[in-house]
């Protein structure tokens, strides 16, 4: 069976929610939403059958159309886009896939958007002892082509007990380690976009691989996970 294709359709509902952001409209519409919905499930599921192929993914999550307005200025009660994410299978793989599908403003993600306060210090440590593996695997052709640079929130200056003049500081700084990459709505629902996703997703597994070494060792290289 071939690729399933994202409808445009799909992409027009979904422009139209954002224009009609109120209960009433979405409650007329609500028997698209779920066609829709149905629709995201299935792709999104034909997605990680590839992706297994070269990882293994434990599972994925579709991110509820609803949105949390209780500490929001915007009391718009959905969210114009469908959304998921993917998680790596056992304590050894890590790093997480993303992506985001709305009009006009699609993207994919990959990386570490909120690393815990432990597996921080322990990127920031590793970069600190030697970050030319790093650099040398977020340089490389085909990741780079992929995916561009390295992005993420890092702090203004140095995080607290490291030296602001240390050579790779600027990859110090990060408080995120991401990926990201814009998607125009042509590539959405062109036939071929399950396999551009899939074909960015795995050109990130030099890093991920990388990056799941790092976190599941000390800095002498003894593993963390063996008993």
């Amino acid at each position: 069976m071939g690729a399933i294709k994202l409808d445009k359709a799909l992409l027009s509902f979904l422009k139209d929610l954002k224009e009609n952001n109120n209960r009433p409209w979405f409650e007329a519409h609500k028997s698209q939403f779920k066609d829709h919905q149905t629709a995201m499930k299935q792709w999104l599921e034909q997605l990680i059958t590839k992706m297994n192929a070269h990882d293994q993914i434990e599972k994925y999550k579709l991110f509820r159309i609803y949105r949390d307005v209780r500490f929001s200025k915007d009391k718009t009660p959905y969210k114009p886009h469908f959304a998921a994410s993917f998680a790596r299978e056992g304590a050894a793989r890590r790093g997480g896939y993303y992506l985001r599908v709305r009009p006009g403003e699609s993207f994919m993600a990959a990386g570490f958007w909120d690393p815990n306060k432990d597996d921080l210090l322990r990127i920031r440590k590793e970069l600190e002892l030697d970050a030319q593996e790093f650099r040398e695997t977020i340089e490389a052709k085909t990741l780079k082509e992929s995916w561009g640079t390295l992005q993420g929130d890092a702090v203004k200056t140095a995080p607290k007990g490291f030296d602001k003049e240390h050579p790779d500081i600027d990859l110090i700084r990060h408080k995120q380690f991401i990926f990201v990459r814009e998607l125009s709505d042509k590539e959405v629902t062109a036939p071929g976009f399950m396999d551009q996703v899939d074909q960015n997703f795995r050109a990130i597994r030099p890093w991920f691989d990388l990056m799941s070494d790092i976190l599941t060792t000390d800095l002498n290289g003894v593993s963390l996970l063996e008993s």
